[in-house]
């Protein structure tokens, strides 16, 4: 007699598990990504640097705003997970499948990395309208009082941002952002692989969760150098403001030339501490809330 065929979750369920994990880590790395934001904006212009280091910017936020401050655009974060993880998920499992041979050989490396940059970008589409909202509302603590946009939370933004500016600003920016998904998906999987690969051919390590964590954190300071210039732009992009009835910066390449003329071009890289730092408990946290949720639905509905 054929053995009965394991139970599996739904596809669905899986899109589900996938967001929610990625909006559980959000809550811890919130405050990174904000200490981010802020440090990309600083300096811009012909205003003097507002934050010296990542350090002093953290320590000038609790000062200034509270700890409370420090979650500032939460919701928009939360929303971003939903719907970027929840897209990207489904996209690159439906690409896989249809990849897939037949036999059920699985895809190349190559192919496995152009599903992964397209999944990346769709994802990076669909989540920009929650990006912009997220970059404003994390900028907002920096303005003068007056000059503050007080978005109360990412649905206020969103309907705010569709009245005040309509509704194709919710998609400013989504250039850079797609960009910056492209560059990330394929800087960490090329960078990973090739750095497990150097750490087992130096005879320190094994096939091992050591070996694995050195690789990611490897793999995370190449994708952290990789994607912060086009990091930069998307950010300085969607907070920019209309002054006399024209936007701040044409295109993203201005934006990049503006950065390197007036602030140098290592500024490109502002903020590097927080976004690297925030890139590895992100994606541990995120792979330890998917497993707990997977573990629970086998234990409670799969298994009854």
């Amino acid at each position: 007699m054929a053995e009965a065929k394991p139970k599996t979750s739904p596809k669905a369920i899986k899109f589900l598990f996938g967001g929610l994990a990625g909006m559980g880590a959000t809550v811890f790395v919130q405050p990174l990504d904000l200490v981010k934001n802020r440090m990309q904006l600083s300096g811009q212009g012909t205003k003097a640097r507002e934050y010296k280091t990542s350090f002093h910017a953290l320590a000038s936020i609790l000062k200034n705003e509270g700890v409370g401050g420090i979650y500032t655009g939460l919701s928009a974060g939360l929303l971003r997970q939903a719907t970027y993880t929840t897209t990207r998920l489904g996209i690159y499992t439906i690409l896989f499948e249809k990849m897939t041979g037949s036999d059920g050989r699985p895809p190349n490396f190559f192919m496995k990395a152009l599903i992964g940059m397209t999944a990346g970008a769709t994802g990076a589409f669909v989540g920009t309208p929650a990006e912009v909202a997220l970059i404003r509302m994390t900028a907002d603590g920096r303005l003068p009082a007056d000059q503050r946009r007080g978005y109360t939370n990412v649905f206020n933004a969103l309907a705010r941002i569709t009245r005040e500016e309509g509704v194709t600003t919710l998609w400013r920016g989504c250039i850079p952002t797609m960009a910056r998904a492209v560059v990330v998906n394929a800087a960490q999987l090329a960078s990973y692989s090739q750095s497990k690969q150097a750490l087992l051919d130096s005879g320190y390590f094994g096939d091992d969760i050591l070996c694995h964590f050195c690789a990611s954190m490897i793999s995370g300071l190449v994708t952290t150098a990789a994607s912060m210039p086009v990091d930069i732009v998307k950010t300085r992009i969607q907070n920019m403001r209309m002054i006399d009835g024209k936007p701040e910066y044409k295109n993203g390449l201005e934006v990049l030339a503006r950065v390197i003329q007036r602030e140098g071009f290592f500024s490109l890289w502002k903020g590097f501490t927080p976004y690297y730092a925030r890139l590895g408990p992100h994606t541990v946290l995120t792979f330890i809330f998917l497993e707990q949720m997977n573990r629970l639905y086998k234990t409670y509905v799969l298994d009854r």
